[in-house]
């Protein structure tokens, strides 16, 4: 059973926000509406799926079919480690993140899904089957809405049964201030027991961070993503020292030297691998389990939900998906039976690999002609 193809395609999509008029592409950020789909072809027929996100997706095109294919072509797929070995050896020796770390999750996640359906068991079984079904919480509150939108959106998703919810700080002109504001709203909106995060994409300054946190300390965040520029390792453990807010941070981050130095410097809480940007399952086991050595829990961040979903229910410290709607937008138009939160809760579908069946038609009709 050895890799005989990759062929990889760039994908477009479209998505609704809920309580806004119209179509919004990709949140207002232009690049959000690409994705990079790969399929992999063995030489007996069988074909596995992978996805990454919209990074320099035309970068990893050229990776995937040119540099990466001829690298590991005629290998055996279950030589996950192998095939990550040559792959670091040959084309990433000084374990770049970016590029490449997009184009070796897209593989790795294919190669997972190749051998769940040759095996007949979900990647979350072949992972370690610790939870037949995971939390979900909704990435909802975007810079689009004012504060009366906010706070009927909070509301609406709690009715549809999510009990976590997430908004984005960091990017309104009024400062940090005006994001203390948007957050205690959210707060007063949906009352204490419903679990509110809050993401900021890497946009504070340490000092504006620190201030959000000892305005909002009083709102029982149950973690502050990204807050810091760069994900500085150093200023994310003095932040930490500085707040009783929970940091998390690590979605992007290409691999588990990088997700270590979060742990090195004591500077998060909850780490969130992201297996469509961190190398993969193959990758992100690793840095699940090096979290488990810390007595650290890892969560979803960076979106993806049908795809991390497995990693947070194979994984024994695994806790909680991010139902974030623009990916949620490409999941449920790229596959025929993508499940769906029910209770605030997704249930992992019970069939082998990825458990995606995709939808041909739909996959033709968001391709995007790459010259």
């Amino acid at each position: 059973m050895r890799i005989a193809d990759i062929k990889a395609s760039l994908h477009g999509f479209s998505i609704e926000i809920p309580l806004l008029e119209g179509r919004v592409q990709g949140y207002g950020r232009e690049e959000q509406k690409h994705f990079v789909f790969c399929r992999v072809e063995t030489d007996e027929g069988h074909v596995g799926y992978g996805l990454t996100g919209h990074f320099l997706a035309r970068s990893v095109i050229v990776a995937l079919e040119e540099h990466v294919l001829p690298c590991v072509k005629g290998m055996d797929v279950r030589d996950l480690e192998k095939i990550h070995q040559c792959v670091w050896q040959k084309l990433n020796p000084r374990a770049m993140t970016g590029t490449i770390s997009m184009a070796l999750s897209c593989l790795d996640i294919a190669l997972w899904d190749i051998i769940g359906k040759t095996q007949g068991r979900s990647i979350a079984a072949l992972l370690g089957n610790a939870r037949e079904k995971v939390p979900a919480y909704v990435t909802f509150g975007f810079p689009q809405y004012d504060v009366d939108m906010l706070k009927e959106a909070a509301k609406l998703h709690v009715a549809n049964g999510f009990r976590a919810l997430k908004s984005v700080v960091a990017v309104d002109p009024g400062g940090w201030r005006e994001d203390a504001r948007r957050v205690k709203a959210i707060r007063d909106a949906v009352g204490p027991d419903i679990d509110l995060m809050i993401d900021a994409n890497y946009l504070f300054n340490p000092v504006e961070a620190k201030y959000l946190c000892r305005e909002i300390e009083g709102c029982r965040i149950t973690w502050f993503e990204e807050p810091l520029m760069q994900n500085d390792a150093r200023a994310l453990a003095d932040l930490r020292r500085a707040t009783r807010i929970p940091l998390a941070a690590g979605q992007m981050e290409g691999h588990r030297w990088r997700l270590r130095e979060f742990i090195d410097h004591q500077a998060l809480d909850i780490l969130q691998p992201n297996v469509t940007y961190c190398g993969g399952y193959t990758e992100a086991r690793k840095a699940a389990h090096l979290a488990q050595i810390y007595n650290m829990p890892i969560a979803n961040g960076g979106g993806w939900p049908l795809f991390n979903m497995h990693l947070m229910a194979g994984m024994m410290n695994g806790w909680i998906v991010e139902w974030h709607l623009g990916m949620v937008a490409v999941g449920e138009t790229l596959f025929t039976d993508a499940p769906k939160p029910e209770d605030g809760f997704i249930t992992i579908p019970d069939r082998p690999g990825l458990g995606l069946t995709l939808d041909e038609d739909a996959f033709r009709a968001t391709r995007i002609r790459v010259d």
